[in-house]
């Protein structure tokens, strides 16, 4: 609901002796939180910033991992180290999100603690470390079980390609393997792995949700949560 839309009445019951510029910054468009008395609008703002951050974060992360380790078990297939992924593979999809979060919350934060007990710090130029060192945790637990996804998919395709006509033309004209991979090879299985990229940063913004929730970041999922739990329903033109 807009501030312009509303009567004069309607303005002074919902946000008395304000402005027009105060009254439309209280009651924004998608209402005015109950809890917070601000608009949902600026609440919006101010969160998503920090869902961003955590799920470009977790991006890097699960692309920096599952690449190379994909690669790595379709160039030695059938080997320990091949067996080993293939089972974590399939292990890490199969446990909710939240159980790896309160495990990395207990060990690596309580137990031994390396990390911070969740929050957050705003992002600064001068000293980005603080902001790094609160993300850095649930970026990891948001990425894994992304990463296994994407591993199979990366081996997957390296297996099919390894296997093509031109990189056995490739090796039998003597080039190194390095080069046959890393030239011929990944140029092709990157073509089909790069159309998921977009689909996957779409949930890894939806599944910080919950991540959000247990390590206690001021992000989209920890409003949504809060607002769930306290019925913190927007209030529109026609409240009382």
């Amino acid at each position: 609901v807009c501030s312009s839309d509303l009567s004069a009445e309607e303005k002074a019951r919902l946000c008395p002796g304000a402005t027009e510029a105060e009254c439309k910054e209280l009651i924004g468009r998608f209402g005015r939180s109950f809890e917070k008395n601000r608009s949902v609008d600026a609440l919006i703002r101010e969160a998503f910033p920090v869902t961003l951050s955590l799920s470009l974060l977790a991006a890097v992360i699960w692309l920096a991992v599952s690449i190379p380790v994909g690669v790595l078990s379709a160039l030695r297939p059938r080997s320990i180290g091949d067996r080993i992924t293939t089972v974590l593979v399939l292990i890490a999809p199969s446990l909710p999100v939240y159980y790896f979060g309160l495990l990395a919350l207990y060990f690596l934060a309580y137990k031994i603690p390396i990390f911070p007990l969740g929050g957050y710090e705003s992002f600064s130029l001068s000293n980005p470390w603080p902001w790094f060192s609160h993300l850095i945790l649930p970026a990891m637990v948001l990425a894994l079980q992304f990463a296994a996804l994407y591993v199979r998919l990366m081996r997957s395709q390296m297996l099919d390609v390894m296997g093509e006509d031109y990189i056995r033309t490739a090796r039998a004209k003597g080039l190194p393997e390095w080069r046959v991979v890393a030239k011929h090879a990944m140029a092709n299985v990157m073509i089909p792995v790069v159309t998921v990229i977009g689909i996957i940063l779409s949930v890894l913004i939806s599944g910080s949700v919950v991540i959000e929730s247990v390590f206690s970041i001021p992000g989209i999922g920890s409003l949504l949560g809060n607002a769930i739990l306290r019925r913190d329903y927007t209030i529109d033109r026609k409240s009382t």
